[in-house]
């Protein structure tokens, strides 16, 4: 136990070690903007631009006060509920993607290999950022891995110290029925699952521009599809009527119930406004899907996350997510 403890304490502060230079980026982003020594992204306005790398910049900053409060002392002092909710929303966003992370590098070191390593900065225009640098694209996308890793191994351990009779013995603390709520919402989770998985897979209904269709977005997609459908399956299973008879560990499903809500509500809560503004700008520069099909199912899935979740805590955990949870801070 305590070399957990000494394991998930080290991965916190690599965790916000790790998203610094994203941060410092992001800000410096927003400064050479502002003062017109960096070009801004495609599509995008001065004021657009600034607004947009602004929220990113407060999320970074977010993010790497989560991965301290996840072992200083402080950070058992703060409500629960605020813990939890920026736990999941930052599993949500940084953990969900590492399978993407992964296939990534494997399908860009193929390609530059089978190109004989021409067209190395290919990797600069993700995100519709302006001639980003190799080797800021490099530090951006390890301070991802390194947050999602950090929060993958120093999360389970702080919960574990903070809510220790959540792990304790094998009552599920948890337990609920499959409501109507519960069924749409894994329902909704699994339409959205299939659509995405249709798109990665190269179908092109509900897609306006398909020559905008490329590969990181095909792969993001089937990411998106995978934990959208694990999610909805592990909800499934864990509101069984007799959920322990099942071959699967609980803790896996409920870590997998976890990473699919949050990926749902994270990523398609981030994506909602993009997209409501592409459409309201009449951009031509946006995503290849029709604006409409994607804001509805944006906000589908950001609902279904938020219901899945509830169902995962319960209403009988809910009371050890509050402000009185034990603060024995060492």
């Amino acid at each position: 136990m305590e070399r957990w403890d000494r394991i998930g304490r080290c991965a916190a502060y690599g965790a916000a070690l790790a998203l610094t230079p994203y941060l410092l980026i992001k800000v410096s982003w927003v400064i050479g903007a502002l003062l017109g020594v960096l070009p801004v992204g495609k599509g995008f306005s001065t004021a657009g631009w600034v607004l947009l790398n602004t929220v990113t910049v407060g999320m970074a900053a977010i993010g790497i006060a989560l991965a301290l409060a996840l072992v200083r002392p402080w950070g058992m002092r703060i409500p629960g509920r605020v813990v939890a909710f920026c736990a999941w929303t930052g599993s949500g966003f940084l953990v969900s993607i590492l399978p993407y992370a992964v296939l990534s590098t494997v399908l860009d070191a193929a390609h530059h290999s089978g190109s004989g390593g021409s067209g190395g900065g290919g990797g600069s225009g993700t995100s519709g950022d302006p001639a980003m640098p190799g080797w800021e694209a490099a530090l951006v996308q390890f301070s991802f891995v390194g947050m999602g890793l950090g929060l993958a191994v120093a999360l389970p351990a702080y919960l574990r110290r903070r809510w220790p009779q959540a792990f304790a013995g094998h009552g599920t603390g948890a337990r609920t029925g499959a409501t109507r709520a519960t069924g749409a919402a894994v329902a909704v989770s699994a339409v959205v699952g299939l659509v995405w998985l249709y798109w990665a897979a190269g179908g092109t209904l509900g897609i306006s521009h398909p020559a905008s269709q490329d590969t990181d977005g095909r792969l993001l997609c089937g990411v998106g599809a995978f934990w959208a459908l694990a999610g909805a399956a592990a909800v499934r299973l864990l509101t069984r009527p007799h959920p322990a008879a099942l071959s699967l560990p609980r803790p896996l499903l409920l870590a997998t119930a976890w990473l699919g809500s949050g990926s749902l509500f994270a990523w398609c809560g981030w994506k909602l406004p993009l997209t409501l503004a592409v459409a309201v700008a009449h951009s031509a520069d946006g995503p290849p899907e029709n604006p409409a099909v994607a804001a509805v199912l944006y906000l589908a899935a950001v609902a279904a996350g938020a219901t899945m979740l509830r169902t995962i805590v319960g209403p009988r955990a809910q009371p050890e997510f509050g402000c009185s949870a034990r603060a024995d801070a060492r």
